[in-house]
């Protein structure tokens, strides 16, 4: 639990950290120019909004909500993700293009993921998806519940003081 929590807590500060890294990766490993154009256009917006996109989707679901947690697909999914972003970032001659490759894969099919649990998890009810709590729900245990018919309309009628 510690782990999927950690992971949680590390959604929201990735979507600036990795973007980051691609720029210090470049610096520190010597890239031409060209590479600097690559990741400021491409790379950096992209994450950016990729993490973005895949945080709010994770995030927006009930379980995840309530639990504080992710999921362990989430955890295995989140972690391929951004060790392949961290290796890209790198720039190992011969293996970059391996590399990106790859984590656009893994990205696709994370967002893909996120569907398919949001779904999963919102397709009991139509409801499920933003949980609500009325005051008929948080009743005291013991209170049993007077289901009466209850009328559509209350007409409340004014009477006028007669001088």
């Amino acid at each position: 639990m510690l782990l999927r929590r950690a992971l949680f807590r590390w959604l929201l500060p990735a979507a600036v950290v990795l973007p980051l890294w691609m720029i210090v990766g470049w610096a520190f490993f010597g890239q031409s120019g060209a590479g600097l154009l690559w990741v400021l256009l491409m790379a950096v917006p992209s994450l950016f909004v990729g993490q973005l996109v895949l945080t709010l989707l994770t995030r927006s679901r009930p379980s995840v909500r309530a639990e504080r947690a992710l999921s362990w697909w989430d955890v295995a999914g989140f972690a391929a993700w951004h060790g392949l972003t961290i290796a890209v970032g790198c720039f190992i001659d011969g293996a970059f293009g391996w590399l990106l490759t790859l984590a656009i894969l893994v990205g696709l099919g994370l967002f893909w993921l996120q569907l398919w649990q949001l779904w999963s998890e919102a397709k009991g009810t139509g409801a499920r998806i933003r949980e609500t709590i009325t005051w008929e729900s948080v009743r005291a245990s013991g209170e049993p519940r007077q289901d009466r018919a209850r009328p559509d309309v209350v007409v409340i009628e004014e009477k006028r003081p007669q001088d």
